[in-house]
C-alpha cells in the first residue's frame, strides 16, 4: 500500500515506487522535487533560505537552497539516480508581507526561488515546471513515478504542474 511521506520545514527525503511525498506551509519557502525520470525515484527538500554562508547558525543542510538542492541530488545519486535524468518542479516563495521599504521588494520568497532556480542550473537539472510567487501559502504533494506535483492553497483551486 502506498504512503505519503512528510517531510517538514527544513528538511528532506526520498521516495519510490508508489509512494508520495508532501510538505505544508510554503509561504517564502520552497519545495524543490526532483526525480529521475528512468528509476521512478524522487526526493523533496524544504528549503527556507537562500544562501547557508549568510547566516551563522546553519547546521541544517536542507533550510538552504545552496546546501539543501545539492544534498538531495547527492542522496538520490546514493540511490542510483542518474543526474542526466533528473528533473525539478518547485512550489513556493511567497510574499506574505507587505512591505513600504523599497529595499524589501526583494523578499526573502523571491530570494528563494532565484537561489533554487541557481542552484538547479548549477547541477544541470532543467526546471520542468513551477508554481511561485504570489502572496499565498502551498501544500504540495510529489508523485515520482509519473512526476505529478499538486499544489494546494487556500482559497485556490489543486494545480498539477
Amino acid at each position: 500500500m502506498a504512503q505519503c511521506v512528510k517531510v517538514g520545514i527544513a528538511d528532506m527525503n526520498i521516495v519510490s515506487g508508489d509512494d508520495s511525498i508532501t510538505t505544508i506551509g510554503l509561504g517564502s519557502c520552497v519545495g524543490i522535487a526532483i526525480r529521475d525520470t528512468v528509476k521512478k525515484i524522487g526526493g523533496l527538500v524544504h528549503i527556507m533560505l537562500p544562501d547557508s554562508k549568510a547566516v551563522r547558525s546553519n547546521a541544517s543542510i536542507a533550510k538552504f537552497a545552496d546546501t539543501g538542492i545539492p544534498e538531495l541530488v547527492k542522496q538520490l545519486e546514493a540511490k542510483g539516480c542518474v543526474r542526466r535524468n533528473m528533473e525539478a518542479k518547485i512550489a513556493g516563495g511567497a510574499q506574505m508581507f507587505a512591505f513600504q521599504n523599497k529595499q524589501e521588494l526583494l523578499s526573502v520568497g523571491q530570494r528563494n526561488i532565484d537561489a533554487t532556480k541557481a542552484a538547479l542550473a548549477s547541477l544541470g537539472i532543467p526546471i520542468k515546471a513551477e508554481d511561485c510567487g504570489l502572496n499565498h501559502g502551498r501544500t504540495v504533494v510529489f508523485y515520482p513515478i509519473d512526476g505529478r506535483y499538486e499544489v494546494k492553497a487556500v482559497g485556490q483551486p489543486v494545480k498539477t504542474i
